[in-house]
Order: structure tokens, then C-alpha cells, then sequence
């Protein structure tokens, strides 16, 4: 038996696995601040989406509160012709208004719609009959009279057969309403069958007399008629989609998960 040699013992090894294990303890990973500044940022930019939608919110119940006040007014008539370069067509959106003064049958221009829900019996494919309406005051207004059947369309158009349409100086009331807007999906018109598919004043006015203009900055849906009679009038559509609330929590909640996914990373990080 060999003299003089000392017997390792658990203890010892257990010195020296500590030993090693401190030698070679990873160093903590730097952690990436640039990482975090951008989320942050982004958790920013998602909150600003969130009260952009609030603000939108709060427009949108304004405009329908304007909206209901508008339709209990009495019609009113439009300001004279002097003053449509300064008219705030805005305002009058959806205002009761009356006009006096005679329609242009040979002017008429059919706009492609479908209908559902409608008030009168008609609906599905069909066009509103657009016809200018000189005023007595001077300046014409381009009157939607109502929704017509697909294939009842070409009957309005002159004054051919037309028998629903009043002649000489009649004063009518409807819904001043706001040019609609075209976008690059919006169709060009069939110029030939004086077929639009969109009621833009500037658009409408193409295939119009240009004796008739000015033409004021809004159009008008005619009132209902006679029940069953063509064209349907009344048919405006009164619907605001309101769907701000919805889409500013979602925004915030984004936020929220992006700055709790951000805060997670880095515990994980400075755990390592």
C-alpha cells in the first residue's frame, strides 16, 4: 500500500465541481435596448391609432346627432345660385329641402344600384333616375327621383314615355344630399346608354346640356310618391357604420400585449 497519498473524498470532488462550475458560469447576454426602444415605439404608435379611432368615434356620433336633428327640420330652399361657390354642402347633407322650377326629361341619366330593404315594393338590381331640375331662381339641380327596376331603366330615360314625370313649374321636397365620391374601382360610364355608375355631380353633368349649368354642389332624393309608382322615391339610405369603439380597443389591446410580450423578454433575458 502506497504511503503518503491522500484519498479523495466526496466532499473534495464536490469542491471541485463548484470550482469548475463558477469558472464557467455564462455571462448574463447584453441585452438589446434597441429591441425594446422600437417596441416601446410601436406600443406608441398603437395607443395613437387607439385615440385616433375615439376621436373618429366622437365625430361620427356627431354627425348623427346633426343628421337626426336635419331630417326633423321643415324643407327649406336652397340658397340662390349667387352663393354656391362658398356653400358648404356638408351642412345641408341629408337637410330637407324644396325646390321650384321644371324638370329637363331629354337630360336624364340612369346610375346603376341594388336595393334591399326598401321602403317601396321594388328592389334588387335597377338604377336611380337622375333628371336636372332647372330652378326659377337660376342654376339647375340634379334630382334622383327614385329607384327603378333593371328593366325599366330605358323607359325614363327622355321624355318619351316617361308619364310619372310632371311638366311645366312644379315645386317638389327632398334630401339635399353630397356629391359621392369615385375611387380608381369606380366603373366609367356607358356614355352611349347614359348609364353612370356613381351619383357625382361633376360626373352626371358630362352627359348634361351644358345650357343647364351652374349645377348646385348637392343632388337631391325626391320624396315618395304614390305607393307602387315608378320611381320609387323616399329610398334614401340613412346608415352611419360606427364601429370606432370596436376598433380603439383592439388598437390598445395590441398596445397592451406588446409592452407585456416586451417586459417578458426581458425578465427572460436577465434570468439567463
Amino acid at each position: 500500500m502506497m504511503q503518503g497519498k491522500r484519498v479523495l473524498t466526496e466532499e473534495d470532488f464536490a469542491e471541485v465541481s463548484n470550482a469548475l462550475k463558477k469558472r464557467h458560469k455564462p455571462v448574463p447576454a447584453p441585452v438589446s435596448w434597441a429591441f425594446v426602444v422600437v417596441m416601446v415605439l410601436l406600443a406608441a404608435f398603437l395607443v395613437g391609432l387607439g385615440v385616433w379611432q375615439l376621436e373618429r368615434l366622437g365625430q361620427k356620433e356627431a354627425l348623427i346627432t346633426a343628421v337626426d336633428d336635419r331630417l326633423t327640420l321643415s324643407p327649406t330652399p336652397l340658397p340662390p345660385v349667387g352663393e354656391w361657390d362658398s356653400f358648404d354642402a356638408e351642412v345641408f347633407n341629408f337637410r330637407p329641402v324644396s325646390l321650384t322650377g321644371s324638370f329637363v326629361p331629354a337630360n336624364s341619366v340612369l346610375v346603376f344600384t341594388s336595393m334591399a330593404d326598401t321602403r317601396g315594393p321594388y328592389e334588387g338590381p335597377g338604377f336611380w333616375v337622375v333628371t336636372p331640375f332647372a330652378l326659377e331662381t337660376g342654376g339647375t339641380v340634379l334630382v334622383n327621383r327614385g329607384f327603378v327596376p333593371q328593366g325599366a331603366g330605358p323607359q325614363f330615360l327622355g321624355p318619351e314615355g316617361d308619364a310619372s314625370l310632371p311638366q311645366g313649374t312644379v315645386t317638389l321636397t327632398g334630401l339635399a344630399r353630397i356629391t359621392e365620391a369615385t375611387n380608381t374601382f369606380t366603373p366609367g360610364p356607358d356614355l352611349a346608354k347614359r348609364v353612370e355608375y356613381v351619383r357625382n355631380i361633376d360626373r352626371l353633368a358630362v352627359m348634361m346640356d351644358k345650357g343647364l349649368a351652374p349645377f348646385a354642389p348637392v343632388y337631391v332624393d325626391q320624396d315618395a310618391g304614390v305607393a307602387g309608382d315608378l320611381p320609387q322615391g323616399g329610398e334614401t339610405v340613412i346608415s352611419f357604420p360606427n364601429s370606432h369603439f370596436q376598433y380603439a380597443m383592439t388598437w390598445f389591446l395590441l398596445a397592451a400585449i406588446t409592452l407585456m410580450m416586451t417586459g417578458m423578454w426581458l425578465w427572460r433575458q436577465r434570468a439567463r
